[in-house]
């Protein structure tokens, strides 16, 4: 405590000085006491002077332990005796802060009141103590101001603009570099909390301009991908780990546009946008050079595969049938082919880390039949029989999409049958 900010006539608790006494008393019936000064306490709190006005008052003010907190009283007497410029430096806690201000108001220091105020809105606070602050402000009426800037909603258009910040910053192609992978995880994480639609509504309602800035970005994206895939003509590029750790990044990215898209009504949009890069993708990826090699991007693109014939499964898509045969027979045989391999791979090299989980596998295998199942008759019938002539059928394993596309042709064939009966039947009865 600063002593140039004391008063150099009186110091709390001198009781050769001290004119009045505040006493806190317990439940217990056993008092603190506090020597104080008259002249101090009716400076700066209305509280004591309506109580020492009093034509019965005493030289001992009393005070409930069950209204007060011995070491908030304790610390705002104290705060009493010292000058105004001192005053700022006296918290060391929002705790402390905000025991003082609960003080002060039942004292009716309005001066100790406003350097609390002062005090916590300047600093952090955390969660429990948000609330803490918004119930012993409710009553301050302007005084809380400065608080209740910081707690109350925010305009819904402001959020969207940080949403909007958020988004361009995550789409920006120049912002690949690895020193930002944890800055951009964490926006990732507060993009996702902001779309959550749990108890409470949404931080960001999803109108015509954030749609935009979503295809933007996944046109961005998606191209940026393809010029990176594309940027491995020579032999040095392809044995570059620098060049694998920025596709990764960049896959990284579209694997988590894949799970917010959905809540924007944009599935389609990057479905589509897949399938248009998929053959070129492929061709790169399965280029003779990098049979060998980076072997976590084969993995990581099997894992967005996945998702995608996920998304194109669940049946709240409605993807032309078309393009869902497109997307499965130009990814089928790629899985065919790279389960196998990552497992040898697995085999041979221990702790190998990109073999397929158990969990991809389901993923992809239920996703692919169940999207064969909603086919037309006639491409069911060409994916299974290229299934069959595969020379990888453990995986995706199709029996069970077989077993239900022969039943529903016996079943057709005797629908057909029956039907051309009724006809001749009616036909010989004319």
């Amino acid at each position: 405590m600063d002593k140039a900010g004391v008063s150099k006539t009186y110091k709390l608790g001198d009781p050769i000085t001290s004119d009045i006494i505040v006493q806190l008393k317990n439940k217990e019936g056993r008092s603190e006491q506090f020597y104080c000064h008259s002249s101090i306490l009716t400076k700066k709190s209305k509280f004591f002077v309506d109580q020492l006005c009093r034509p019965n008052s005493t030289n001992c003010i009393e005070l409930s332990a069950s209204v007060f907190d011995y070491e908030y009283l304790n610390k705002l007497l104290g705060m009493l005796y010292l000058s105004g410029e001192s005053l700022p430096d006296s918290f060391d806690s929002v705790r402390i802060a905000l025991g003082v201000l609960q003080t002060a108001t039942r004292l009716h220091c309005e001066e100790i009141s406003k350097i609390c105020i002062q005090y916590l809105e300047a600093v952090l606070w955390e969660d429990k103590e948000e609330e803490e602050i918004l119930n012993a402000v409710s009553g301050l009426g302007p005084l809380a101001t400065p608080l209740l800037a910081r707690i109350q909603p925010v305009d819904i258009s402001y959020t969207k603009d940080v949403f909007l910040s958020a988004i361009r910053f995550l789409m920006c192609t120049s912002r690949t570099s690895p020193q930002l992978d944890d800055l951009k995880t964490s926006m990732r994480e507060q993009v996702d909390y902001m779309l959550v639609e749990d108890e409470d509504a949404p931080l960001v309602i999803v109108d015509d301009e954030v749609r935009a800035e979503m295809k933007l970005g996944i046109s961005t994206i998606f191209s940026l991908f393809e010029k990176e895939m594309s940027s491995f003509p020579h032999e040095v590029a392809f044995r570059s780990e620098k060049a694998e750790s920025k596709v990764l990044r960049i896959l990284l990215d579209i694997e988590w546009m894949s799970s917010i898209v959905p809540k924007m009504d944009l599935m389609m949009e990057f479905i589509s946008t897949w399938i248009d890069v998929s053959d070129n993708i492929l061709r790169i990826i399965q280029d003779e050079k990098l049979d060998m090699i980076m072997w976590g991007l084969k993995r990581k693109l099997l894992e967005v595969v996945g998702k995608v014939l996920e998304a194109a499964s669940c049946g709240t898509l409605i993807l032309p049938v078309p393009a869902r045969v497109q997307l499965l027979t130009t990814w089928l045989p790629y899985i065919r082919k790279m389960k196998p391999l990552l497992e040898l791979k697995g085999s041979e090299e221990l702790g190998f880390p990109y073999k397929m989980t158990d969990d991809l596998c389901h993923s992809i295998q239920s996703s692919t039949i169940s999207m064969v199942l909603a086919l037309p008759v006639q491409e069911q019938t060409d994916i299974l029989a290229d299934w069959i002539q595969a020379d990888q059928v453990k995986f995706p394993d199709l029996s069970e999409a077989l077993e239900v596309w022969c039943c529903r042709t016996k079943s057709t064939k005797r629908r057909l049958m029956v039907g051309f009966g009724e006809v001749g039947n009616a036909a010989f009865s004319l």
